[in-house]
């Protein structure tokens, strides 16, 4: 998880925003911003202290996703619009620009799941998997990150 070591700093005031954010009575908004600062907890904590991948999506939550979804939650509630060109720190996520929450919402949970399903597809390990888990853990921290960086802006 060397690719996080870029984004530590940056990301202890992106986790106290979503901490001062998640104060609300709108019970699925509360628990999709916690559930998204909580993973993010994981994946900074898991560089911190070397954690294997294996951990790190153990430890990986989408329960208030699959929840949001199945109540039909309105992810506008989040943050209205799409996402901005001038919100988009990393290259690899530039193909999110013109996206809503519930669209970036719906590809985090796509990963969470798959990430999920080939380690239980292969004794509950991804240490000898032919996926690339570095570069999916990635993917996924640097979309999770964007859309905590897209709730927070202002354009």
């Amino acid at each position: 998880m060397e690719w996080l070591n870029v984004s530590v700093a940056p990301l202890k005031d992106l986790l106290a925003f979503l901490y001062k954010k998640s104060q609300t009575r709108d019970v699925h908004k509360k628990q999709l911003i916690m559930e998204l600062r909580n993973n993010l907890n994981v994946f900074k904590n898991g560089f911190l202290n070397g954690s294997p991948h294996d951990t790190v999506i153990d430890l990986l939550s989408n329960d208030a996703i699959q929840s949001a979804i199945k109540e039909n939650f309105s992810f506008k509630t989040l943050r209205h619009g799409v996402i901005k060109a001038d919100i988009v720190y990393e290259e690899r996520n530039k193909k999110y620009v013109g996206w809503t929450a519930e669209k970036l919402f719906d590809k985090i949970d796509e990963k969470i799941v798959e990430l999920k399903t080939i380690k239980r597809m292969n004794n509950n390990s991804v240490k000898d998997v032919k996926n690339n888990i570095t570069l999916m853990t990635g993917n996924l921290y640097y979309r999770m990150k964007l859309m905590a960086d897209f709730i927070r802006s202002r354009s």
